[in-house]
C-alpha cells in the first residue's frame, strides 16, 4: 500500500469532527477510493461501501432516493448485515456527484447522526453548483491530489528521517552533500517521468518497466477524455479541446490558453469558455493558473480570469505525450530538449497539494514569473521562477519584477537542477526537489489569539 499524507486527514477528521459530513474531491485515479475504504475498515467495526457511479449505470437503487427513511431502507437492503450506530458505523457514498439530489440530503443525514457518513467524488465542484440546497455548515470540503514528490520518496524507499534531516537543510538554506544531491535528483527525475498516479507507481514498483507505466499514463488520460461525454455534445468537444491543447499550449512562450484555437473563431474570451474551464479544474484534470499584473498580498484581490494557464494534474501524464517511451529526454542532459515546461507542471502540481493557490506574473514592460504564492508569514507575495538549464541564475524578469519600488517585494526563489544553495540580491537559489518542502500555512501548534481587553 502507498502511504498517503491524506490518511492523516482522514483519521483526524473521523476522530475529532462527529458533526459534520467530509466530502473527498479529487480527479479519478489518484487513490481516492482506497484511502477511504482503508480508513473506515480500520476505525469502524461496520464499514459499508457504496458507488453511485456504479450504481446509476446498473441497478439504479438509489437514483430516486429522496428522503432519509429511503436512504436507511434501501442501504440495510444493499448491505445485507445488521449495522450499529453512529459510533461503529461509517457509510461510504463514492461518485456522489451522481446523484446531485443526494448531495442535499447530506444535510439532513448529518442532523440525524444515525450512522457517520463520507463521501467522495470527481466533480464535487459541478455537483454542488447544480444542487437546490447547498448542505452548508453540515459538510466539510477536503481536497486530494495524486502523490506528491514526498510521498513518491516514501514509496521508493526514502526513509522518513532522512527526508527530515534533508528538510533542516531546506530550512537552513543549505546544499546537500554531492552524493545525497544526486541520489535525490535521481528520484526526482524518475518522479517527472512517472508522476504521482498510484496505478502508475505501483507498476513502476513493480519491474521498472516504463512501457506498463506509460501505458496506465494513456488509459488514465483517455478516461478523463472520455468523463467529458456526460456533458452535451457543444460543451462536451469544447471541454476535450481545450484539455487536448494544454500540451502544446505550454510548449508556447507564453504558456497561456489561446482562446481562438478551441474553436478556431477570433474575438473569444474566458467567459464564452468559463463552464468547460470549470469543468476541467473541478474534475482535478487540469490545474488553473490565474495571471497578476499588479501583485499584493493577498494575491485573490488582483487575480485576472482572461490570462489563464492550465496544467496537467499530473507530470507523469505530460511527459508520456511530450516524450512517451524515451526516457533519456528527462534523464539525460540533452541540449536540444527544453525541459522548461515539464519543470513549471511538476511546480504547479506540488504548490497545488501543499495549500497553495496558483498565480503568475504576467506584464507587458516587465515580462513574465512563473510562479507568485502568498507567504501569510511575512504578508507578502513571493515569487517563485523555475529553471531546467545552466543558464538558471540569468531571468530578466524576475529581476525586473524585484526591481519595481511599487511593489516592495525584495524575495524570490529559483529552483533547479543544480546542488548549490545561495542568495544573490534577494533571489535564493535552491535545488528543484526543495519544492517539496514550500507550505502554506502549515502549523504544528494552533493558533491562539490573544485574549481581549475588558470593556
Amino acid at each position: 500500500m502507498l502511504e498517503r499524507k491524506f490518511t492523516q486527514c482522514l483519521e483526524r477528521f473521523l476522530t475529532e469532527e462527529h458533526h459534520k459530513i467530509l466530502l473527498v474531491n479529487g480527479a479519478r485515479q489518484i487513490g481516492k477510493s482506497y484511502i477511504i475504504r482503508h480508513v473506515g475498515r480500520k476505525m469502524f467495526r461496520h464499514f459499508v461501501e457504496i458507488n453511485l457511479k456504479e450504481d446509476k449505470e446498473g441497478m439504479r437503487v438509489f437514483a430516486d432516493v429522496h428522503t432519509t427513511g429511503d436512504l436507511y431502507m434501501r442501504l440495510s437492503n444493499y448491505n445485507r448485515k445488521p449495522l450499529g450506530d453512529n459510533s461503529d458505523t461509517l457509510v461510504f457514498l463514492d461518485e456522489i456527484q451522481s446523484y446531485p439530489h443526494l448531495m442535499t440530503l447530506l444535510k439532513f443525514l448529518n442532523q440525524e447522526s444515525r450512522y457517520r457518513f463520507i463521501a467522495s467524488g470527481s466533480q464535487l465542484g459541478v455537483a454542488l453548483s447544480q444542487t437546490p440546497s447547498v448542505p452548508l455548515g453540515s459538510v466539510t470540503i477536503e481536497q486530494m491530489y495524486p502523490l506528491d514528490f514526498e510521498e513518491f520518496l516514501w514509496a521508493t524507499g526514502v526513509g522518513k528521517e532522512w527526508i527530515e534531516s534533508i528538510r533542516e537543510r531546506f530550512l537552513r538554506q543549505e546544499a546537500l552533500d554531492e552524493s545525497t544531491h544526486n541520489l535525490i535528483l535521481q528520484r526526482f527525475q524518475h518522479y517527472l517521468l512517472v508522476g504521482g498516479l498510484p496505478e502508475a507507481i505501483n507498476k513502476y514498483l513493480s519491474d521498472r518497466n516504463i512501457s506498463r507505466v506509460r501505458q496506465t499514463h494513456r488509459d488514465i488520460h483517455n478516461l478523463y477524455r472520455i468523463d467529458a461525454s456526460q456533458y452535451d455534445d457543444d460543451h462536451r468537444l469544447k471541454i476535450r479541446k481545450i484539455y487536448d491543447l494544454i500540451p502544446s499550449n505550454l510548449e508556447n512562450k507564453k504558456k497561456r490558453i489561446v482562446y481562438k484555437d478551441i474553436e478556431g473563431k477570433t474575438g473569444k474570451t474566458f467567459s464564452d469558455y468559463a463552464d468547460e474551464f470549470e469543468y476541467l479544474t473541478n474534475s482535478g484534470v487540469a490545474l488553473e493558473v490565474s495571471a497578476i499584473s499588479n501583485p499584493r498580498f493577498p494575491l485573490v484581490e488582483s487575480e485576472q480570469k482572461r490570462l489563464v494557464k492550465l496544467y496537467l494534474n499530473d507530470v507523469g501524464l505530460l511527459t508520456s505525450l511530450l516524450y512517451g517511451l524515451n526516457v533519456n529526454a528527462v534523464l539525460q542532459d540533452i541540449r536540444s530538449i527544453n525541459l522548461g515546461t515539464v519543470y513549471e507542471s511538476v511546480i504547479a502540481q506540488e504548490l497545488l497539494a501543499h495549500g497553495f493557490k496558483l498565480h503568475y506574473y504576467d506584464n507587458k514592460k516587465t515580462g513574465e514569473v512563473d510562479f507568485l504564492i502568498d507567504d501569510y508569514d511575512h504578508l507578502t507575495v513571493l515569487p517563485i521562477e523555475v529553471k531546467s538549464g545552466k543558464d538558471y541564475t540569468q531571468h530578466s524578469a524576475l529581476s525586473k519584477f524585484l526591481g519595481t519600488p511599487d511593489y516592495g517585494i525584495d524575495c524570490a526563489i529559483v529552483f533547479s537542477n543544480e546542488r548549490l544553495v545561495f542568495k544573490k540580491k534577494g533571489t535564493t537559489y535552491l535545488p528543484i526537489y526543495y519544492c517539496m518542502f514550500l507550505q502554506s500555512e502549515c502549523r504544528e501548534e494552533p493558533v491562539i489569539l490573544p485574549a481581549l481587553e475588558e470593556i
